[in-house]
């Protein structure tokens, strides 16, 4: 029997900076609009896509897309300088 293969589900987070110079971080984009051979392209059209309907709502149209990246990870929260409570467990 052949393995499923798994659908990507959730979001994958992008920045974008504008040709203005405005940069807008962590812009959603969902998972199943990626992959395949275009890569992160379809990201791009997504979000253009949701500043042309965010701009018809508010009348203020937004720059052209310059750059698109994936936005970095947040590292690991350091845990080690935590304070203890007076029992001396975290």
């Amino acid at each position: 029997m052949a393995k499923k293969q798994k659908i990507p589900n959730g979001f994958v987070l992008f920045d974008v900076l504008y040709e203005d110079g405005t940069r807008t971080s962590n812009r959603k984009v969902p998972a199943s609009e990626l992959g395949g051979l275009d890569g992160d392209t379809p990201a791009r059209v997504f979000v253009e896509s949701q500043d042309r309907d965010i701009s018809e709502m508010s009348g203020m149209p937004r720059g052209r897309i310059k750059t698109i990246k994936r936005s970095d990870a947040k590292p690991p929260r350091d845990r080690s300088n935590r304070p203890q409570d007076s029992t001396g467990k975290l």
